[in-house]
């Protein structure tokens, strides 16, 4: 296993940092894999009381890796992103995300699932989905309407356009926005404060704000299904195919 995702943990806090810098952090398969099981091993560590989010160079995450959607195997439930995507709705303990630069796709559903989210001020979110012939996934479909409200959501979700740090801190989708240079430093130290709060009255209030999760995981699955019959589209294949020919930036 490549060192695409790296995991630290110091002081009560695992970060847990995606390590592919010259995609932009493009989500693989067994980068997938990787974070489901880092998940787990954070939840059954009673020393982990937080686990923190982020990616290296650049960008937080540029989502999936399209590649791996052209030639990968078939969506269904066993799929490691749709695995990754329950572990995440299902995880107990306080999650925070430190981002930068463009955070595209699953970049930005995932933060929904996270309960801090500090950006830097070149952050540019963008929810792709429906230009590419897919729909969302992750339950944001759920999550978003019901944090911004139903018409700013359709905006996001419809038309897939850029949304800047600031924009996204007023809306309330992440807490707030520092500059670059010190972006780490403020995630850690909330992280660490959390860490250091009494953890059962934590995790009990965390559950509290959340919820029942049954519905998000239904809705995780109603969209796992319409996202994998359009994987298998002309339409998304064409949309990636085009996407894939044009040339890089030097």
């Amino acid at each position: 296993m490549s060192e695409a995702v790296l995991v630290t943990c110091a002081e009560g806090v695992c970060e847990v940092r995606l390590n592919r810098p010259e995609k932009r952090n493009a989500i693989t398969f067994p980068m997938y894999q990787q974070l489901t099981r880092t998940l787990a091993d954070a939840h059954a560590d009673a020393a982990v009381k937080a686990v923190l989010l982020s990616g290296a160079g650049a960008s937080f995450s540029a989502g999936n890796d399209l590649q791996d959607f052209l030639s990968g195997p078939a969506f269904g439930a066993a799929h490691p992103a749709l695995q990754f995507l329950r572990a995440l709705a299902t995880f107990d303990k306080p999650l925070l995300a430190a981002v930068q630069g463009p955070t595209v796709g699953i970049g930005v559903t995932l933060l929904l699932h996270c309960d801090l989210i500090v950006a830097a001020r070149d952050t540019q979110f963008s929810l792709p989905f429906v230009a590419l012939g897919l729909v969302p996934e992750a339950a944001s479909s759920l999550l978003l309407p019901r944090l911004i409200g139903q018409q700013r959501a359709a905006e996001l979700l419809l038309l897939g356009q850029p949304l800047s740090a600031e924009t996204a801190c007023r809306l309330g989708i992440v807490n707030r926005v520092v500059d670059e240079g010190t972006l780490h430093e403020e995630a850690r130290a909330l992280a660490q404060a959390l860490a250091q709060q009494p953890s059962a009255a934590l995790l009990a209030t965390r559950r509290l704000i959340r919820g029942d999760v049954s519905e998000m995981l239904a809705r995780i699955d109603e969209e796992a299904r319409i996202f994998g019959a359009q994987l298998q589209s002309e339409e998304f294949r064409a949309r990636v195919r085009a996407l894939l020919a044009r040339p890089r930036p030097a």
